[in-house]
């Protein structure tokens, strides 16, 4: 069974404790500034266990020290809990710098 997709109040409520999560049509994206390209590709590695952990994976786009990541339920056609919930937790690994 598919995870339902949230209601706008929901995902506008979800967001709000998300720092500079913002929505994007039937997604949700932030944008990280890292110290290095180094330390972009470490925090993508970071990103990709937590992903591969909760069997849900987000669009990561790399540009030098900035990773852009963005989340979105496939399969239930926009955002659900999973993406908020992957979201709260990819903060949490976020380094402070880039916060």
């Amino acid at each position: 069974m598919a995870t339902p997709k949230l209601s706008d109040l929901d995902i506008e409520t979800g967001l709000s404790g998300l720092g500079t999560w913002a929505r994007e049509g039937d997604a949700i994206r932030r944008s990280y500034q890292l110290g290095s390209f180094a330390d972009a590709i470490a925090f993508v590695v970071r990103v990709g266990f937590l992903a591969e952990a909760k069997d849900h994976h987000p669009d990561l786009d790399v540009r030098w020290r900035t990773v852009h990541v963005t989340l979105s339920t496939h399969d239930a056609g926009g955002i659900t809990a999973k993406d908020l919930e992957l979201a709260r937790e990819i903060e949490a690994v976020a380094p402070d710098a880039a916060r």
